[in-house]
């Protein structure tokens, strides 16, 4: 004998999910808990780090090249323009990634999309990187 709201034996109980989601086999949050996550990890580490890059291009006005030079390629703040770098780009891709993905529907124009994200951001993160080890190491 079975309770009311129970299935009987050898009844399956309806799948709640949609068609798309039965096909795909994952519901519709996906992996936005860990974009969230590390979107709102790198908010909070951009505060200081902001802060910290626009003190120091403050204190570069009226200064000469070589004095430029000199300043952004000492260490402390060259570490802390790397870390204003990384946080930043890898910020700005989550949050362009989580666009693409929420607004875009098409999926051949979402994967192109993703892609070129992916590039644009490694294209800016590399190349600030670049000219920043290039001050510091006087290469």
């Amino acid at each position: 004998m079975t309770t009311p709201g129970m299935s009987k034996p050898g009844m399956h109980t309806p799948d709640m999910r949609t068609p798309l989601g039965r096909v795909r086999g994952y519901g519709s949050a996906k992996s936005g808990t860990g974009h969230f996550i590390e979107q709102r990890l790198t908010a909070l580490a951009n505060i200081p780090l902001t802060i910290a890059a626009v003190l120091i291009v403050i204190s570069l006005i009226g200064h000469n090249h070589a004095a430029v030079v000199q300043i952004l390629g000492s260490s402390p703040v060259a570490i802390i323009m790397l870390l204003f770098i990384l946080s930043v780009a890898y910020h700005m891709k989550i949050g362009m990634q989580v666009i693409i993905e929420d607004y875009v529907h098409d999926e051949a124009a979402k994967y192109a999309l993703l892609i070129a994200n992916a590039f644009f951001a490694a294209v800016v993160g590399f190349s600030s990187i670049y000219a920043l080890l290039k001050l510091s190491f006087g290469v």
